[in-house]
């Protein structure tokens, strides 16, 4: 029985260079509040607003670095909210997605898309996928048992690459459908 620890991503922005520019200054450099299970990656301490046709949601987390195109994830619900199109993708996966304003505290910036609620994915070394019997791209289904709640997740993609650390992500609808919280851990099927 082969289990990989699962985290909730909650909702994020990735921003390019010039976009960090706009929103927080010229020369503005992103600051690592912490760093993420991904090495490499980090919660900064920068926040902004996400604003769709219908509401705003303030203080959303930016994730580092700098990234080459701007991307804001957020749960199926959060787009609701916004009244977005957030079509389930895999991260950088942005054409055609929805679009909205971010603003910060020293401008605003309209993206024409870029909005997605990221698909339920695997982090795997090629060591891992080796060890767990997978490969890149492959869809497996990952069960997680909670207290009242549990849940086989489907269409969960498989990600290999020697930069990753093993690690499933879902967002928080996802987490809150299975009572994933805390330290959780899911079996892998195949």
């Amino acid at each position: 029985m082969a289990k990989v620890l699962v985290e909730t991503s909650a909702r994020h922005v990735h921003l390019t260079e010039e976009h960090i520019a706009i929103l927080f200054g010229e020369g503005h450099t992103l600051t690592k509040k912490k760093d993420l299970s991904q090495p490499g990656q980090f919660a900064c301490e920068e926040r902004v607003t996400v604003v769709g046709p219908k509401k705003s949601i303030e203080k959303v987390s930016i994730l580092g670095p700098a990234r080459s195109a701007t991307q804001v994830e957020v749960s199926l619900t959060d787009a609701r909210t916004l009244g977005v199109n957030a079509p389930v993708r895999e991260s950088g996966d942005i054409a055609g997605s929805g679009a909205c304003k971010l603003i910060g505290p020293c401008g605003e910036i309209e993206i024409s898309e870029g909005v997605i609620a990221a698909k339920r994915h695997i982090h795997f070394t090629p060591e891992d996928a080796k060890e767990f019997g997978v490969e890149d791209k492959q869809i497996v289904s990952v069960k997680i048992e909670s207290e009242g709640r549990s849940l086989t997740f489907g269409d969960v993609v498989v990600r290999v690459s020697p930069k990753f650390k093993a690690a499933m992500h879902i967002d928080t609808d996802e987490a809150n459908a299975a009572c994933a919280f805390g330290e959780v851990w899911g079996e892998v099927i195949l």
